[in-house]
């Protein structure tokens, strides 16, 4: 269903489960009735991490990834925040996260619920980072967790979905939020994140086609897509 926000933001809502979700440009979910706010796959220090195997990137993606952060989060003033699994590209580069970030990550969890979900890249968060671990939460009838399961009214990450439409003979290419309605894969937030296509085999048997809906993200709000306007 797609109604107005009521937040003020360009966004819409959707209603997932029962209840209303405002899916931000950003790639943040705001449960609006929990006051919480999702985020999947930020893959902190992603940089660094390649950077101890040899492949040197720009090592400014954690700094990036929680401005980008910081900004959703002062729109919003949830109450509670939770980062779906993969919030650090390694458990080790996690442990070796700079002061600087620290600082910044330090401030966004200041006065609010933190709980970080495990993910394949970061099966340990370590505790001097703040907030609560869990390996997955079941809040009021939906289950969040990292990767997608058979289990329908749940929201996961992992997948870093993307979609790709034709519009006026023009091909455009997004990272997206994916719903039939029975479960939801958020974006990647992560600044070096890639993404991987709804159509292609990685979703195969997750969404049923019929029932599937795309949010594409824009500069300044998410575009909905029925799952037959996607192009393979």
């Amino acid at each position: 269903m797609l109604r107005s926000s009521e937040t003020g933001t360009p966004d819409f809502a959707l209603s997932f489960a029962g209840h209303a979700f405002v899916p931000h440009a950003a790639g943040a979910l705001y449960w609006e009735s929990e006051r919480t706010l999702l985020v999947a796959d930020l893959h902190l220090e992603k940089g660094a991490a390649y950077a101890r195997r040899g492949q040197m990137l720009p090592p400014y993606d954690s700094r990036t990834t929680l401005r980008r952060l910081a900004q959703v989060i002062a729109h919003f003033d949830p109450a509670c925040i939770v980062a779906l699994g993969d919030s650090f590209h390694t458990s080790e580069v996690a442990e070796a996260l700079g002061p600087e970030e620290r600082s910044a990550l330090a401030k966004l969890q200041r006065g609010r619920d933190w709980i970080w979900i495990t993910g394949n890249h970061d099966p340990e968060i370590p505790t001097h980072l703040g907030g609560s671990v869990a390996t997955e939460l079941a809040v009021n009838g939906i289950t969040l967790r990292h990767e997608p399961s058979p289990q329908s009214a749940e929201i996961a990450g992992h997948l870093h979905p993307i979609a790709r439409v034709v519009r006026q003979g023009q091909a455009i290419r997004r990272k997206c939020f994916a719903t039939d309605g029975n479960r939801l894969v958020m974006p990647a937030f992560g600044a070096y994140s890639g993404g991987l296509d709804v159509m292609g085999r990685a979703f195969a048997g997750l969404f049923d086609r019929e029932s599937l809906a795309v949010w594409l993200m824009g500069k300044d709000r998410v575009y909905p897509f029925h799952g037959r306007a996607l192009a393979g």
